[in-house]
This record gives structure tokens, sequence and C-alpha cells, in this order.
């Protein structure tokens, strides 16, 4: 397949890969934020909770191994190299690898599905200084668009949410709640961006695919001073709301996340099951689309359309295909409030670090 790229680049997050990189890490993370120290320490347990290894590598190592095996059977057949935000392998490591490698243009995937300041633009940021910093020898690298509304991210996405459904009798089914989960904001990065009007139609899509007619969306893993306004309601609330008007059963569907990183084990394999059963009620995960055949396909999709040049956007629902270059007020970054010293977690206590997708 002819076309005007040499490469893909993965563009992730990072983690820590064992005990001895959570703190380098974290600090990575909060690097010119006023968090203090303690505050580090109570979010690094979460690691350590797991034995001080994100989730997140493994995962991108196992997502970048299927893209290579589906671009070397389908095409079209280029390199994948992987580069993160925080941690190792870092994404100027990685642009200067390919440019020793003679890379000249570069398709970027980042584990994000949707737009944002956080998930978008400061990608862009990262790669762009990470490109400066080799001048004349940097590639030039196309961030490929964000995937909220592709079939292969939503029917994944729905063919989880009717396994989790399938757990309960199937009496049972159409009556239980769903919580569609997304990682919050603040409102000022919100209301600059299209993050919800992005996530409803997703939710929309899943749930609609699923049969699913009760649900809602909501949010997990806020960060930031409690004074600072994000985007709400949040999970454990929610999950009371549900307790509180006598249902006894509830689907958690993180839709917001690619993968079970840090964030899903944590906040929901843990802080919202462990209350579910506090609450005496069931509880059910969906899985995330990780390695999914069609999410997959997907991605060598979003690949080849650029890669050939072709004017074809595949998206479903009301909402049209993400544009591929975006404008240069698009998404910017979100006001900080003066005093901005809650640090991670400030909404609910030592949630750790955002890891994507956001």
């Amino acid at each position: 397949m002819a076309g005007i790229y040499d490469a893909v680049l993965l563009v992730s997050f990072g983690g820590p890969d064992g005990p001895d990189d959570v703190m380098p890490f974290l600090e990575n993370v909060l690097r010119g934020r006023n968090v203090p120290r303690e505050r580090m320490l109570e979010v690094a347990e979460h690691y350590h909770h797991f034995g001080g290894r994100s989730p997140i590598n493994a995962q991108n190592v196992a997502l970048i191994e299927a893209l290579r095996k589906e671009l070397a059977a389908h095409g079209p057949d280029l390199p994948v190299y992987w580069g993160n935000r925080n941690w190792h392998p870092l994404l100027a490591d990685t642009l200067r690898e390919m440019a020793d490698n003679g890379i000249k243009r570069v398709a970027a995937f980042v584990t994000s599905a949707y737009s944002s300041y956080s998930g978008c633009r400061q990608y862009r940021e990262n790669i762009a200084a990470a490109c400066a910093s080799l001048g004349d020898r940097a590639p030039r690298v196309d961030k490929l668009r964000v995937f909220f509304n592709h079939p292969g991210f939503v029917g994944p996405m729905a063919a989880n949410l009717s396994r989790s459904l399938a757990a309960f009798p199937a009496d049972q089914r159409a009556a239980t709640p769903v919580l569609f989960t997304a990682h919050s904001i603040p409102l000022s990065m919100a209301e600059s961006c299209r993050y919800l009007a992005q996530l409803r139609e997703a939710c929309r899509l899943v749930a609609t695919e699923a049969g699913v007619t009760t649900w809602e969306l909501v949010f997990q893993s806020r960060s930031g001073p409690p004074t600072q306004p994000w985007l709400e309601p949040d999970v454990c609330d929610s999950i009371r709301a549900l307790h509180a008007d006598g249902h006894d059963r509830v689907v958690v569907a993180p839709i917001g996340f690619i993968s079970d990183h840090m964030e899903v084990l944590y906040d929901l394999d843990t802080e919202a099951a462990d209350l579910c059963q506090s609450l005496g009620m069931k509880f059910q995960r969906t899985a995330t689309v990780g390695t999914a055949p069609a999410f997959v396909t997907m991605i060598r999709d979003l690949i080849a359309e650029r890669h050939t040049e072709s004017t074809e956007r595949l998206a479903v629902g009301d909402l049209p295909a993400s544009h591929d270059v975006c404008p240069l007020d698009c998404c910017p970054a979100p006001q900080r409030p003066a005093a901005a010293t809650g640090g991670p977690g400030g909404g609910r206590p030592g949630s750790p670090p955002a890891e994507p997708s956001r």
C-alpha cells in the first residue's frame, strides 16, 4: 500500500515498571504543580498496592504487537514505535531513535478516544517539544483523529457491555442500571472542547447497540484541589444514589478508557467494587476494548485513511468523524487555580494520576 508515511508511533501516558519507578514517575507527572510530597506518597501507595507496576505498559506492548501483525497482514506494512508522555520509553527518546533510523513522516496514534486538552492537545504539544529538540532531523508527526464514534471502538465496547449484563438473570437485565465512566476533567477544560459531547454520543451508541435503555454518564479519577469544579457526578456517588433508589445491582462500563490500567483497577475494581459490596449491591465491571480484533483493525483503518490520503472517514451516529488536523485554538489548556495545592485526588483523596484514555 503506497502512501505518505514511513512509520507509526503509538503515544501513551506511561507508568512505573516497578516499585523504584513509582516516585520518579509521579514527579514527572506532577512537575510544575504545587503538590505536597505527602500527597504524592499517598498516591504512590496505590501503585505499591499492585506491586509498584502499572499495567498500562504491558497493555501497550500487547496492543503494539497486535497492530504490527495487523499491518503486516493487511497493510500498510509500516514499523511501529512507542513513546510515552511520562515514563520510558519517553517520546523524546523514541523520536530521536526514529530520526536516527531515517524516519521522515509519522502517523501517531494516541491512546485517547476523545478531544480535550489532556487527551489530545497536550500530546500534540509533547510531540512538538520532542521534535523541537531534534531540530532539522525531526520527522513530521501527524496525529490521527480521535475515534469515539468509530465502529471499531463502539462495537467491541457494546459486546463487552452485553457480556457484563449476561452475568445477571435474563429477567433482570433490562432493569439493570449501567454507569458509563470516564475521567473527570476541570469544567474550564470541558467548556472549551468537545469531550462531553463526544462521551455522551459514545455512550448512546454503545448503549443502543447493546440494547441498554437505563444508563448514565458518570465520572471518576478526578485530581486537583477541591475548590476547582470538575465534571460530575462521581461514580461512587452515583452508586450510592442507585442504592438509595432501591437498586441492588449495577454495571460499570469504563467507556473513557481503552485498557484496564491503574485507574480502572483502583477506582473501579477496588473502590467502586468495595462500595457495592458494603452496600450489598451486585457489581459488574465491563472490560475495556484492549486488543479486541475490531479495535486493532480500527487503528489500521485510521492509519490507512491518512496514509493513502483518502477522503473517506468511517463513523457512526449523529456526530461527524473528527477532523484530521486540529485548529490552532482547539482544546486550549484549562485555567489553573492560583493555589492549586490539592494534588492528585483532591476530590476523592488518593486517586492515582491520569492514565489514558481521557
